[in-house]
């Protein structure tokens, strides 16, 4: 017996965060997994792309004193959706792959920031490509797909 997908968006609310750090930014305050995972906050740039970051804490550490991986792939999966934010256009959707390659450490402290572009679209299948930097210093490349699955409720 199957069950079906869990989807990124269901039930949520994008805030607005309006003082600190990351006033003038927004987060997914309904999504609980990406409130601990992060949280991660996006905004969309002068140039009209959208981008995602966050501050590393020291939970994000693994035992050598760098940001796990596994953070940085929730932060990757979670960047895809802010990076085809136009492209999703209210549509709900899954995950079907995501690939990174990591390319440096990054440490407690640092601006951790995604941003990417949409290869293909148009469809129900989006391709999603990106790049996330720590303190503008490369980290990590990625690539993925999404499904389209539905609309926003």
């Amino acid at each position: 017996m199957s069950e079906e997908p869990t989807v990124i968006g269901a039930g949520s609310n994008l805030s607005d965060v309006n003082e600190g750090e990351w006033a003038g930014w927004q987060t997914w305050s309904g999504d609980a997994f990406e409130q601990r995972a992060g949280p991660f906050y996006e905004r969309r740039e002068e140039n009209g792309g959208m981008v995602s970051a966050f501050r590393a804490e020291k939970r994000h550490m693994n035992g050598a004193g760098f940001m796990h991986g596994g953070c940085l792939m929730t932060f990757a999966d979670s960047a895809l959706f802010t990076i085809a934010t136009d492209e999703m256009a209210g549509a709900r959707g899954v995950t079907l792959q995501l690939a990174g390659d990591f390319l440096a450490p990054v440490a407690v402290g640092q601006l951790v920031e995604a941003r990417g572009a949409v290869t293909r679209g148009g469809g129900k299948t989006v391709f999603v490509r990106g790049m996330i930097t720590a303190d503008g210093a490369p980290a990590l490349t990625f690539n993925g797909i999404i499904r389209k699955v539905g609309t926003r409720s």
